[in-house]
């Protein structure tokens, strides 16, 4: 079943016009498989038509064959012209050649004296070969439709607003830093910054996450997203091509170009083994007969042996279901929000025992939050709510954090003055008739409040401790930390059943934080107040020392080149940065860490399907040989072994789409 006459249509689908290639894919696959089956059915007609013909009237035999040559050629004219032409183009074996030598053997077999005809068997064989191919195209339509679902964050128009006119045109032709308008229901066309309106967007077809984002004036949106309430303004802030929907159609046209090792073995296999199979036939229906007393009688029959060995040994089983199966592969993560490049990657994430986690963003939110208070003059609302007060213009993130715990302070009408920023302690500010410092432990000593030694007290709680005096007095201090995911264990813990040993934890983080994420994990190793740089050599280092492929993971903006020296380079949240998508070899399009334990077991389960369909289809094809061999094989055994482990193996492979 001709791989060959898939890359012909994989190359026509490839190429830069996006637009139309998906398209033009889709509506070919339909009609490719339709024309097949109008053929079948038309050839099997035909057939029992010829059988009959044979059956009630005594024709001469080259009129038998005329009569069968009409449905032969209907089912196998393609066969017999990719056959005349590889050998026109001097690469002559392939499987076409195998089954035109083969069937067009069987129809001449019956001219020789005292052999029986075998025009059925010769149309039969041609048939089934077909009825393989209409299984494979189906197959393969269906991983494609499970990729193109990822296709369909293709945005078709755009709205640009342009001398206050809105005028419809092609994302393409939309410059960065023009006015879109994206109304409910549309999809998003470009990445850009919301200017006015309030939505949420359906982020379903790049992360396969159901919770709907929401996004106001000044938020990010991604391309390929799909509007669903409010009617917003978007600045562009890329052009069409630099955009995440193009980046992420590009790396699915692309996927199928990296070939596993077992692809890409099995090609280089059917190039050696076919001529192997075509001379191993031309002498097992020569030699044996000239041992034979009379040359001529036997030769029919090791002539019909050789045919079925021809028949038994084309390699199509192998040739499509392994390259099928990675496909499937790839497919089936695609629909779980994680994008594989190539089956390569699958090949290696098989194999992974050690995974290397960057902290911020892909263990943790990279949000601060309050996550305790410990008031010591006055009450937990009150000390919230100075605090809250006094961080109100403050850009740092643990200002955010600090003014998120105490959300209604805009409302209780408190007067904030004389607001000071201390560099290195932290901010001074007068609300209502207290003068109130918000700080570290140097402005406390400033300001000379007494703070207590407070290890004892935030047992349990590491992170950033920030202290409130009020009129020089300590009033308590609140403990700011960065919140883990909420499927964070759940993911390390996942990891450890799959058979990871190893999992390692690199941070630019405090030591004290780093230990306390790490237990809270169950990390068995971890590596603080590390540097860009420092975390290439660690992981430089890990690779040194351990058996299988090391996976490092990392939400990307830093993490670039250590996404890229790493085994498999695992990109989390890759809908935010174009660096990871990039780097990575792994794309998980949400934030969820749980995901990739989720990408290994999808990938072992495909390479353990693609080793099953090896198996399957050489012990099938073996022990067929040997029958024909003893000549206890007959034509319809040989199509099975043929034609049903292909059909078998191309159904085996599409298990790999449920992912």
């Amino acid at each position: 079943m001709s791989h060959e006459h898939h890359h012909h249509h994989h190359e026509c689908c490839s190429g830069h016009d996006h637009a139309g290639a998906c398209h033009c894919h889709e509506h070919h696959h339909e009609h490719g498989t339709k024309r097949q089956l109008a053929l079948i059915i038309a050839t099997g007609l035909l057939l029992i038509g010829a059988v009959l013909v044979e059956k009630y009237c005594q024709l001469p035999t080259w009129q038998l064959l005329l009569i069968y040559l009409v449905p032969y050629l209907l089912i196998g004219h393609d066969t017999l012209k990719e056959a005349a032409e590889g050998i026109m183009e001097g690469d002559p074996f392939n499987e076409h050649l195998l089954m035109s030598i083969a069937t067009l053997g069987a129809l001449g077999i019956g001219f020789l004296p005292g052999a029986e005809t075998q025009f059925p068997e010769a149309v039969f064989v041609m048939l089934f070969f077909q009825v393989g191919e209409l299984c494979e195209g189906y197959a393969e339509g269906k991983s494609r439709d499970s990729i193109a679902h990822l296709m369909d964050i293709r945005p078709d128009v755009a709205h640009v607003v342009r001398n206050g006119n809105e005028a419809i045109v092609s994302p393409e032709e939309v410059a960065t830093g023009e006015i879109i308008v994206i109304r409910p229901g549309e999809r998003i066309p470009l990445d850009g910054v919301v200017l006015e309106g309030t939505t949420s967007l359906n982020t379903m077809a790049l992360t396969g996450e159901s919770m709907p984002r929401d996004v106001a004036v000044g938020d990010e949106v991604i391309s390929g997203c799909i509007n669903q309430s409010g009617v917003i303004r978007v600045r562009t802030t890329r052009d069409f091509g630099e955009s995440t929907v193009s980046k992420i159609l590009d790396l699915v046209e692309h996927a199928g170009q990296h070939k596993s090792r077992s692809e890409a073995f099995i090609t280089r296999f059917a190039r050696v083994y076919t001529p192997i199979v075509v001379f191993a036939a031309i002498a097992l229906a020569i030699i044996p007969p000239l041992f034979a007393p009379h040359f001529m009688d036997a030769f029919p029959t090791w002539l019909y042996r050789a045919l079925m060995f021809l028949v038994v040994s084309c390699p199509c089983a192998l040739v499509i279901s392994v390259p099928l199966t990675f496909f499937g592969g790839i497919g089936g993560a695609s629909r779980r929000g994680i994008l594989v490049k190539g089956a390569n990657y699958m090949d290696i994430l098989a194999k992974v025992d050690t995974v290397v986690f960057d902290k911020t963003g892909t263990l943790t939110h990279g949000q601060f939050a309050v996550t305790a208070v410990h008031p010591d003059a006055c009450d937990e609302h009150r000390l919230l709510h100075l605090a809250a007060h006094v961080e109100h213009y403050s850009t740092h993130p643990i200002g955010a954090a600090l003014r998120n715990a105490f959300p209604d302070e805009a409302t209780d009408g408190c007067q904030v003055t004389d607001v000071e920023e201390v560099a290195g302690q932290g901010i001074r500010a007068r609300v209502g008739d207290d003068i109130v410092c918000v700080g570290n432990q140097r402005m406390m000593q400033a300001v000379g409040a007494q703070c207590r030694d407070c290890r004892q007290c935030h047992e349990g709680h590491a992170g950033t401790v920030i202290h409130v005096a009020i009129n020089g007095d300590y009033a308590g201090h609140i403990v700011i930390n960065d919140r883990i995911k909420d499927d964070a264990v759940q993911a390390i813990a996942d990891l450890g059943k799959m058979g990871v040993r190893h999992t390692v934890m690199l941070t630019g983080d405090r030591n004290e934080v780093a230990s306390d994420v790490a237990n809270q994990l169950g990390i068995t190793e971890y590596h603080a107040s590390l540097l860009p740089a420092d975390k290439v050599e660690c992981v430089e280092q890990l690779m040194t020392d351990r058996r299988g492929a090391l996976a490092f993971v990392g939400d990307g903006i830093n993490d670039a080149p250590v996404l890229a020296r790493a085994d498999v380079g695992i990109a989390m949240g890759g809908l935010g940065s174009d660096a990871a998508i990039e780097a990575a070899d792994v794309v998980i399009m949400d934030d969820q860490p749980g995901k990739i334990a989720a990408a290994i077991g999808i990938a072992r389960r495909t390479l353990g399907i693609a080793r099953q369909n090896v198996w399957l289809a050489i012990g099938i094809k073996v022990a067929v040989l040997l029958l024909a061999a003893f000549g206890l094989a007959t034509m319809w055994m040989a199509v099975f072994a043929d034609v049903g482990v292909t059909v078998l193996a191309t159904l085996n492979a599409m298990r790999a789409l449920r992912a």
